[in-house]
């Protein structure tokens, strides 16, 4: 009898992973920077090497709307919580806020001296966070005329690379080689080392973890109260590129870009690599978005964003249009049609 290691089965056993790639989107807007779901998952953005800022459904592969603004690529893009504002930030400095119905930007604040990274809304989306490559992390309030920020996190030494934010916390990753977890209801700022630099970091949905992924070094689950390492998750390959990680939906599977063309899965508690999503030549899987409340999960390679869902699309849920606002926003036609 053979008592040697094991492939752990995909099937019934991880019934719940995105494995079945639904499509593929060709964005037109050069290289894919970023891309990101809306608050409820009806609907993505997707930021480009064109300056462009896209809103996509990719349950149909339709393209609703295009912004244009920037003056350089578009690097990091974010929804509010009520579906009616958009957030890109570029290398061209600026930070913009966007109205989605009209297509026209409310808002642009030009206070970093370098590119702008990323940026998030908040939980209640009355102000926006940016971080940059000036080491800066810029706090704006949306509601304000003001060009100057409300607050500025000059802690990091080196190019804020990465940020996820709570309703009461900001998380920054940084080139520097650390995290910092910036507590506004405490008053606290708690920092831990990780080695290398630091791409991409993530809060995981009950708040009490930290996911982070560093340049040539393994993911990294840290306790977010005790900076305990938790668990360590290899075999994705990055040596150069900044990789975005994630968690799903659920909380039950890690996920993490490769430069290989494969975004690898782990089981969150074992740490063990369960799957992979083969790209084929499309090089770089840098960015990714999981659904929130359902296995899907958005990636994005040279210019092609790739949907990925548990099983094979439902065509009477396809038939049904979701409506993300009471406005109807976002079911209109293209502004240019």
């Amino acid at each position: 009898m053979d008592f040697g290691p094991q492939e752990k089965p995909e099937s019934p056993e991880y019934p719940d992973l995105p494995k079945v790639l639904l499509r593929s989107v060709d964005c037109k807007q050069g290289a894919v920077r970023c891309l990101q779901y809306s608050a409820d998952g009806n609907y993505c953005l997707t930021g480009g090497a064109d300056k462009s800022l896209k809103l996509w459904n990719p349950n149909r592969g339709n393209l609703l709307k295009t912004y244009m603004g920037h003056g350089y690529e578009v690097l990091g893009c974010e929804g509010s919580c009520d579906n009616s504002q958009l957030v890109s930030c570029s290398m061209d400095k600026s930070v913009v806020l966007w109205d989605v119905t009209s297509g026209n930007f409310t808002r642009k604040w030009r206070g970093h001296q370098a590119a702008v990274n990323c940026v998030k809304f908040n939980e209640e989306c009355t102000v926006v966070i940016s971080g940059s490559v000036d080491t800066l992390v810029k706090i704006w309030d949306t509601k304000s005329r003001s060009q100057e920020p409300i607050q500025t996190l000059e802690e990091s030494k080196d190019n804020v690379t990465s940020m996820d934010v709570s309703d009461h916390e900001i998380l920054v990753g940084s080139a520097d080689g650390h995290f910092r977890n910036y507590d506004l209801r405490m008053g606290k700022l708690v920092t831990d080392y990780m080695g290398d630099t630091v791409s991409c970091v993530r809060f995981t949905r009950d708040g009490q973890c930290v996911l982070a992924s560093c340049v040539s070094s393994p993911l990294k689950l840290i306790d977010k109260t005790t900076g305990e390492l938790l668990q360590e998750f290899s075999g994705h390959i990055n040596k150069e590129y900044r990789l975005e990680c994630c968690l799903d939906y659920s909380d039950k599977y890690v996920m993490s870009g490769s430069e290989n063309g494969q975004i690898y899965i782990w089981d969150l508690v074992d740490g063990g690599c369960i799957h992979k999503l083969d790209h084929r030549d499309l090089g770089v899987v840098h960015s990714l978005a999981p659904h929130p409340s359902k296995p899907q999960l958005l990636t994005a390679a040279r210019g092609t964003l790739t949907v990925w869902d548990a099983s094979e699309e439902d065509d009477e849920e396809m038939d049904q249009e979701p409506t993300l606002s009471s406005s109807s926003v976002y079911d209109c036609k293209p502004h240019w049609l």
